[in-house]
């Protein structure tokens, strides 16, 4: 059973919402204000935000669910809004957030659209494909490969959570349909 759950996964009914549908801007709210919480709580804790990567949460179960247009406006709302209200992410690191938060968007709607499942392979795939594609950025970007090493490492934990969490999420969301998209 778990290798099932893990491995082949679940039959899933990804979601494209038009940018005309007031829905869309509904979800895109609710994830962004998931974006805003969870960030803020996890800064509580020392280095909580770059241990447990909040930021990328919501992104995540909104493009994986709903697409690239609910992906995409979360993904650039989120940051900017937690810089300007919380100071998170400092912004020296906000390109770096929104290139990896983008890049998520891209990697997660595709690998959703493409398969129709949802699994803990399919997700740990969508993480560390925009974890290690965003490090590669980093990397030509600061030339420091040690940096974008550390980044990674450190963020074990929030990547985990990002799995297991989401799949938890998208398992209650799989079946979810809208009604006249």
């Amino acid at each position: 059973m778990v290798s099932e759950i893990a491995l082949t996964g679940y039959y899933f009914h990804p979601e494209e919402i038009q940018l005309k549908k007031v829905r869309l801007y509904l979800f895109v709210l609710l994830f962004t204000a998931g974006n805003l919480v969870l960030p803020y709580l996890c800064h509580a804790i020392p280095n909580g935000g770059k241990i447990l990567l909040p930021l990328f949460f919501f992104t995540l179960i909104s493009s994986y669910k709903f697409g690239i247009k609910a992906g995409l406006l979360t993904a650039l709302i989120s940051p900017l809004l937690n810089n300007l209200l919380f100071g998170n992410p400092p912004s020296a690191m906000l390109l770096d957030i929104i290139g990896k938060s983008v890049l998520l968007v891209f990697i997660s709607a595709y690998i959703s659209k493409k398969t129709k499942k949802i699994s803990l392979l399919l997700l740990t795939t969508v993480v560390l494909s925009y974890q290690i594609a965003g490090g590669f950025v980093q990397w030509m970007v600061t030339g420091s490969i040690q940096n974008t090493y550390n980044s990674i490492i450190i963020g074990i934990p929030g990547m985990a959570l990002q799995v297991i969490l989401g799949f938890a999420i998208l398992i209650t969301l799989k079946d979810y349909e809208f009604k006249n998209n």
